[in-house]
């Protein structure tokens, strides 16, 4: 999954970033809003971390051109503001969550996981896709009960796919979010990838759509 930071402070945005990286996401950093509102608006992101307080463009209205373009990315507003009409005004711009500086880096990470749920359909903590079933909380996945032991890339892929399962997703998306916009790696490495996941979790599970990409389907579908 792809997460957006959008924050100035140094120390903030790379406490924010590793830890989101520990926990098996790909970041990309924005530290002003013009850079924030060109990557937002040209690039392909599950989820945008977002401060208000940032210079050459503020957060909010950087949310609100996103929205006039049609763009539907969950936002999570992250700001050091506690006047309670700057959280109503940036709710009805269009953010999804709003956490209020200093927090948790715990609590922001709870928060990611429960936006990509709601965004992907999933009430529940525990993401499942057939026999499949995804722990993001504690970076696991299972079939039908049993722990499958994966490496980091591997979790990546299968956290993707488990979230959008049902969906053909592109050689493309799965390079960006499981590598980041700045690889140079080509689509073998992703082909790669997959082979070694379906062994783990079974080669049914992951069918290839030729010329166009993969999905993660039940059994028998």
């Amino acid at each position: 999954m792809r997460i957006l930071v959008v924050e100035d402070e140094a120390e903030i945005a790379g406490e924010i970033t590793t830890n989101l990286k520990e926990a098996g996401y790909v970041c990309d950093l924005a530290d002003d809003g013009e850079d924030a509102w060109f990557l937002g608006s040209t690039e392909d992101y599950d989820v945008i971390i977002l401060d208000l307080g940032l210079p050459q463009l503020d957060g909010l209205s950087i949310l609100k051109k996103w929205r006039a373009e049609g763009r539907a990315v969950p936002v999570i507003i992250v700001t050091a503001r506690g006047d309670w009409t700057e959280k109503v005004e940036g709710m009805d711009a269009g953010a999804d969550d709003y956490l209020a500086k200093p927090f948790e880096v715990g609590e922001l990470l709870a928060r990611v996981r429960a936006v990509l749920r709601r965004t992907n359909g999933h009430a529940n903590p525990v993401v499942e896709a057939g026999p499949l079933a995804l722990d993001p909380a504690n970076m696991r996945v299972s079939r039908d009960g049993q722990p499958i032991y994966l490496t980091p890339l591997e979790y990546r892929l299968a956290s993707y796919l488990i979230h959008h399962s049902g969906s053909v997703l592109t050689t493309t998306q799965l390079l960006e979010h499981i590598y980041g916009c700045d690889s140079d790696r080509d689509s073998n490495v992703i082909e790669a990838l997959i082979k070694r996941l379906r062994k783990k979790v079974g080669a049914e599970l992951i069918q290839t759509r030729r010329g166009i990409g993969y999905v993660l389907v039940e059994p028998g579908a």
